[in-house]
């Protein structure tokens, strides 16, 4: 598990970030969202040891962070938003490299770079060189040397930053992978498309401090006090919505054209199936019925201002 409690850090008179806190289980994959320059970086540099914390404080599998740093690296895998590859370097020879680096007992490398390269989809570049690969490739490659030690931790900051769309799906398809396999991810990201498909948790930052965080569904939820149900009809929008007019669970509700009604709603699953029911019965030709989600943008601009430091 990892605890962060506190977390504070200041360049000068500028405070980079602001008592964070939260808390990740094995499995959570936590999207870390915030504008450039809201904090991201610095409390995963923080969180990866190579920061000291002005103040709070941090433990992984009850390890604190600060006292037993040597430990903690051996649990954490971090890759950084920019990261160098060396020349005249093979893929086998860089994750070897970094096994070695992990006390990896030698018996036992080379299985391991087979393995994480089948992870990462790169097993037919087992002997291209490192700097032939795509700007793609090289990200998987970059992933895959964070885990050749098996860490519990991964802390990935902005890994799908410059990649195209194709690459973008192929990580996070990857990312959800690791998460199913038990390991804590925190993704940090200011592209909240690429983060809505796979993270379970999500945390907002601006200015330093986290606004909020937790489970996606109970954010939304906090957030969006009633639910938007969008109906739509062959015809008849207008005289649908006079007919709802009055009913418990509905506050308003918004003819956006000749066949489509928007309702805000209050009740619950059996409520809008009884609603549902209600229009059908009354002879309204409902083509489709269906709520509104709110997505992570949404969120994202209800709960920020737009300030940066």
């Amino acid at each position: 598990m990892l605890e962060v409690n506190g977390l504070c850090k200041s360049f000068g008179p500028l405070v980079a970030v602001d008592n964070v806190s939260f808390t990740l289980q094995p499995g959570d994959v936590f999207g870390f969202i915030g504008s450039n320059g809201a904090g991201k970086t610095t409390t995963i540099r923080m969180l990866a040891t190579l920061l000291e914390p002005d103040a709070g404080s941090a433990s992984l599998n009850g390890l604190d962070m600060r006292r037993n740093a040597m430990e903690v690296r051996n649990m954490i895998g971090y890759m950084p938003d920019f990261f160098g590859l060396y020349e005249d370097i093979k893929v086998w020879e860089y994750l070897d490299f970094f096994a070695t680096v992990y006390r990896v007992p030698k018996s036992e490398r080379p299985s391991i770079v087979d393995n994480v390269l089948e992870l990462v989809g790169l097993t037919t570049k087992k002997d291209a060189y490192a700097l032939s690969l795509s700007k793609g490739m090289q990200q998987r490659l970059s992933l895959a040397r964070c885990l050749v030690h098996d860490p519990s931790l991964l802390l990935l900051d902005e890994p799908a930053s410059g990649l195209d769309p194709r690459a973008r799906a192929e990580l996070k398809e990857l990312i959800a992978e690791l998460g199913k396999m038990g390991k804590m991810v925190i993704v940090s990201s200011h592209i909240l498309p690429e983060l809505a498909d796979f993270c379970n948790t999500v945390g907002i930052i601006e200015r330093g401090r986290l606004i909020t965080h937790g489970r996606v569904d109970d954010i939304v939820r906090d957030l969006q006090q009633t639910k938007v149900l969008l109906i739509r009809f062959i015809d008849r929008a207008h005289e649908a919505g006079m007919f709802l007019h009055g009913n418990e669970h509905v506050n308003a509700n918004y003819v956006t054209g000749p066949t489509t009604l928007k309702v805000d709603f209050t009740g619950e699953h059996e409520d809008q199936a009884r609603l549902l029911k209600m229009l059908i019965d009354e002879g309204y030709q409902v083509t489709s019925y269906m709520e509104e989600a709110i997505d992570l943008e949404d969120v994202f601009l209800k709960v920020t201002t737009g300030a940066v430091n």
